[in-house]
């Protein structure tokens, strides 16, 4: 087995916004040589699979300006600093969608884009929804169009592309996964 560890020499923070911050790293690779490395630094973030009672999937429609469109998406949000994502979810859940829920698990966890940032996205299955009066209000730069899916729906905006981010592609076809083996 070779051993593929990439060993920093030298790292440079390029950038440090409110989001995220970019690393230009010098790194000494398992053959000896030399490369550089940019690397994106994030906090981390969750998303909520949220199931209301009558089986539909919660979902927000939101204008994204990295892709210069809207797409709809399973609710999701950054974690602040220290915050544990459990806490996020449930935070995230009510000022995106204004639910709250009895139930809330950890499905899993998974790194976006590995090749070049340490985002790590944990995907929690929220049920028992009920709609709070006075839910926590959005972000001030953050605005949604609350969107509730069957199934069907939901893989049809797949097949349409309305819904396009790996995160809600992923609630869906789990969604889905999981209907196949209750019919097993």
């Amino acid at each position: 087995m070779t051993n593929l560890e990439e060993k920093t020499i030298h790292s440079e923070e390029l950038f440090s916004g409110k989001v995220i911050s970019l690393h230009l790293q010098d790194v000494e690779l398992p053959n000896g040589k030399q490369a550089k490395r940019e690397i994106i630094k994030h906090p981390g973030a969750v998303a909520i699979l949220a199931i209301t009672d009558d089986h539909k999937i919660v979902m927000v429609e939101q204008y994204r300006k990295a892709l210069e469109r809207t797409i709809v998406e399973i609710p999701a949000g950054k974690l602040e600093k220290g915050e544990e994502p459990a806490a996020c979810a449930l935070r995230e859940l009510e000022e995106e969608t204004g639910y709250e829920c009895k139930s809330l698990e950890l499905v899993t966890s998974f790194y976006t884009s590995p090749g070049f940032a340490d985002e790590i996205v944990h995907v929690f299955l929220a049920k028992g929804l009920t709609k709070k009066e006075n839910s926590a209000a959005l972000d001030e730069d953050e605005f949604v169009n609350l969107e509730e899916l069957t199934l069907d729906e939901a893989k049809q905006y797949i097949s349409e592309q309305k819904i396009y981010d790996a995160k809600t592609i992923f609630a869906v076809q789990y969604i889905q996964l999981q209907e196949a083996l209750k019919h097993k």
